[in-house]
């Protein structure tokens, strides 16, 4: 047994806890290193390693080869920065508040965990955001691309992101750390909190990412369909032409279903707890929390590995040739 104890309302508990024992005579959690217990450590644990590897390959890759310096890969940069730190900082807090005392302690720690959570998820999820902006003026308006999206413009995204997210952050905290001092007010704090943090952080991005790929799209399909008519009608065209709409609807739909697959599930909950008043387990609401961070982890297979130039790249880093020479301007295949 851990010599952690950590002082519980019974009556809040109704499930039995994977790593706490309840001491039914002394009315308190007890450390129980347990089989189950340790394979929940280790299989969080490596969700953490792998988003950091995987993040931390963009990373480098965007920074030490010059050919992926471009505005559109600021972006993926910025994104992969968000997801880094949401492996090195919030899945590791996540894990330790998921299997210790966070359910039954709201302490000054588990604030410092949701407010990291929140900051760098919303960060993660504008930057995304920012990348479909990117994609549409690439797709829809390739005459102006480089006019519309360019350093200057990207810089305006990254820090909009960023700053909307800590903003975001600052509010939905706030009500919470001066929940002991305020009276009236506080219940009208709190609520104002719950609902403009995930229309910001949430709801809203996902309206404008889902407008925004419908019309890439349909643009993308107009386009392939122009390109079929001004070439010869043979069964290869056809083809050809079939295999680009296929991988052009497999691109969107692996983009919008893995992102709205992690992220919607906990804020469908949070919100029908916030208006239905719905009482929700914690250990579901924490599962669902993990599934969220997972589009961390997703994300670098997402966006950097569906690119032959950061495979190349990664394959170059992870064999350790950059560490043999200067490769900077290699050209990426």
């Amino acid at each position: 047994h851990s010599l952690k104890k950590v002082t519980v309302n019974l009556t809040d508990v109704n499930y039995m806890h994977l790593c706490y024992e309840i001491d039914n005579f002394f009315n308190i959690m007890k450390g129980n290193t347990s089989a189950m217990c340790v394979s929940l450590y280790i299989f969080l644990g490596s969700l953490s390693v792998v988003t950091v590897c995987g993040n931390l390959l963009v990373v480098i890759s965007i920074i030490y080869f010059k050919q992926l310096h471009s505005p559109t890969n600021s972006l993926i940069l910025s994104l992969a920065v968000a997801d880094l730190l949401v492996g090195v900082v919030v899945f590791p807090v996540s894990m330790t508040f998921t299997v210790t005392s966070c359910f039954y302690y709201k302490d000054i720690f588990c604030k410092v965990r949701d407010s990291f959570d929140a900051m760098l998820s919303t960060a993660s999820i504008l930057n995304l955001c920012c990348i479909s902006i990117d994609r549409y003026y690439a797709v829809c308006q390739p005459l102006t691309y480089r006019t519309k999206i360019n350093v200057n413009v990207v810089v305006v995204m990254i820090l909009l992101s960023w700053g909307v997210s800590l903003l975001v952050t600052i509010g939905f905290m706030i009500p919470d750390l001066t929940h002991e001092k305020c009276e009236e007010n506080c219940f009208n704090d709190a609520l104002l909190a719950d609902i403009f943090g995930p229309m910001f952080s949430f709801y809203l991005p996902v309206i404008v990412m889902l407008c925004i790929y419908l019309k890439i799209f349909l643009v993308a399909q107009e386009q392939v369909r122009s390109i079929q008519n001004t070439t010869c009608q043979s069964k290869k065209s056809g083809a050809t032409v079939s295999k680009m709409e296929r991988k052009a609807t497999k691109t969107l739909a692996t983009v919008l279903g893995v992102f709205l697959m992690c992220w919607s599930p906990f804020f469908l909950c949070f919100t029908f707890q916030l208006f239905l008043h719905v009482s929700v387990p914690l250990p579901l609401f924490e599962t669902l929390n993990w599934i969220a961070l997972l589009n961390s982890m997703l994300n670098p297979f997402i966006y950097a590995f569906f690119y032959s130039w950061f495979r190349s790249a990664f394959r170059m880093i992870v064999s350790g040739k950059i560490f043999q020479g200067d490769f900077s301007n290699t050209k990426l295949l």
